[in-house]
């Protein structure tokens, strides 16, 4: 029997950890096997270890965006199914990545159609980037070719889910939805939120069907993509979190986001998104987000841990220069550790600008 490949597109800090988190819950409640394979373009990924420390199988893709590593996903997800005998595959892209149909949705189809069941392909709205985007507002977010990324994302899914309706108002969500019909008309919409799994049974009912799905190929201009990701500073870095006496983990990471927006802001840097994980050597983790420039540090899993010693990954997605972006990062986490009487001594550090995708596979029309 062929496995069900489940993938979740939408831009970066829509929500696709904890839709695809919440997903995973929902699959094992109905005993199915569940494996995840999470995409980055550099090592040392947060939503990796976010996934493991649920208890779940995970894969990772690093070094670049599916499409261009499409053959490593197709390996990784055969090292899950040797391990795990899987009956879902879940797949979480980059979020700075699109033309997934043509280039991922399209060859598994066609290449391994035995193999692979293919759901259809929905995507994640992320509201606070997408409603100015939407609007055509010109200030306060990112370029007009990182915009074209996030708007190619929806124009190619089966469906668009606007998350975080719980942290938006009635009316907010009723614009929201207006904005993404007239502008992607045909496509279903759908509210959810994937902290709270409002709309969730919607939206699992919908990954069900079989069809005529995953076949919009987009007609994409990839000088403006590759430009478009090229303006984000990319850094992932890991540091070891010693003291002397007992500390606030999840305060500490809260303190750590907060800065750390405070200086994008200052730099004129657009947050795409700012991610942490603070572990301590018992397994047990807190994650926290900054998703905007517009929007708090919140973490969406505390901790309420109290540790001498604990792990920290830092992921972070910023339009601004990545040695810049690294050299703040360490700073900011030295500094806000200093207050509290935490050393933190740095272990791995990545910062690159994404390069140009170059796709293993790009279908021109849809095959099936």
């Amino acid at each position: 029997m062929s496995v069900r490949f489940v993938m979740v597109g939408g831009f970066l800090g829509a929500g696709k950890t904890t839709a695809l988190g919440r997903l995973a819950r929902m699959y094992a409640a109905q005993g199915k096997r569940v494996g995840v394979v999470t995409n980055d373009q550099a090592h040392d990924l947060v939503d990796t270890n976010t996934f493991r420390n649920q208890g779940l199988a995970v894969e990772e893709v690093p070094g670049a965006c599916f499409c261009c590593r499409f053959d490593d996903l197709v390996s990784r997800v055969g090292s899950l199914e040797d391990s795990q005998k899987p009956d879902v595959i879940l797949a979480e892209p980059v979020g700075s990545c699109t033309d997934l149909v043509a280039t991922v949705v399209q060859p598994l189809k066609d290449l391994y159609r035995g193999r692979f069941s293919v759901a259809p392909y929905a995507v994640l709205f992320k509201p606070s980037h997408g409603g100015r985007i939407l609007r055509n507002e010109p200030a306060g977010g990112f370029s007009p070719k990182a915009a074209y990324i996030f708007r190619k994302q929806l124009e190619e899914a089966d469906a668009i889910l606007v998350n975080r309706a719980d942290e938006l108002s009635p009316a907010e969500q009723d614009e929201l939805v207006r904005l993404v019909g007239e502008q992607f008309p045909g496509t279903p919409v759908l509210k959810v939120s994937a902290a709270t799994g409002t709309g969730f049974d919607a939206f699992a009912a919908f990954l069900e069907q079989d069809g005529a799905f995953g076949r919009k190929v987009l007609d994409i201009d990839y000088d403006t993509y590759a430009e478009g990701e090229a303006e984000l500073g990319w850094l992932n870095a890991t540091a070891r979190l010693t003291a002397d006496a007992r500390f606030d983990l999840d305060a500490l990471l809260t303190a750590v986001l907060g800065e750390l927006a405070a200086v994008c802001r200052t730099l004129g840097g657009e947050v795409a998104h700012l991610k942490l994980i603070g572990m301590d050597d018992a397994g047990a983790f807190a994650v926290g987000s900054v998703v905007s420039n517009d929007t708090a540090a919140r973490l969406s899993l505390p901790s309420h841990l109290r540790p001498r010693e604990a792990e920290l990954i830092v992921n972070a997605r910023v339009a601004i220069d990545p040695a810049v972006l690294e050299a703040e990062v360490k700073r900011v986490v030295a500094a806000e550790c200093g207050k509290v009487g935490v050393q933190a001594e740095f272990r791995t550090s990545q910062s690159l600008r994404p390069g140009r995708p170059v796709p293993t596979h790009r279908y021109a029309t849809a095959k099936s």
